[in-house]
């Protein structure tokens, strides 16, 4: 028991940060408050853009924000395996401007998300296992 209730401190603590993070992340791209989030698109990437630098920002934010929710709601799991994704992809476009320090952040956020992916998957077979046990004692 004792070693199910450091997976569910693990799980919880994952959630709560990376759904959080990635809520107020997104929802930042339409304030600027944390920074200027338009300097981080690399010269490569804004060349490429449709739309303009800002624009883009907060098309990313709307993702961010639907991200961090889903982490927080009913769908963690897929939703931090997109986290995670994403991240990776964020940490790609970091590289290209040379912002390697907060790429490497980047990358340590999408392995957290990997991992918290890993244990709601887990988790999930443990609570299914512990519902069947519940009613396999009750029905006998």
């Amino acid at each position: 028991m004792a070693e199910n209730s450091k997976v569910e401190r693990a799980f919880w603590a994952l959630r709560l940060t990376l759904g959080a993070s990635a809520f107020l992340a997104g929802a930042d791209k339409f304030t600027n408050l944390l920074t200027d989030w338009r300097k981080y698109i690399a010269p490569k990437t804004r060349k490429r853009l449709p739309v303009s630098g800002g624009t883009f920002m907060r098309m990313v934010g709307v993702i961010e924000m639907l991200v961090g929710a889903g982490i927080l709601g009913p769908r963690h799991r897929l939703s931090s395996y997109a986290a995670s994704a994403w991240l990776l992809a964020i940490a790609a476009d970091l590289m290209m401007n040379e912002d390697y320090d907060i790429a490497v952040r980047d990358v340590n956020m999408a392995v957290a998300a990997f991992a918290l992916g890993q244990l709601s998957a887990a988790r999930e077979r443990r609570l299914r296992e512990q519902d069947t046990l519940d009613y396999n004692s009750k029905a006998a």
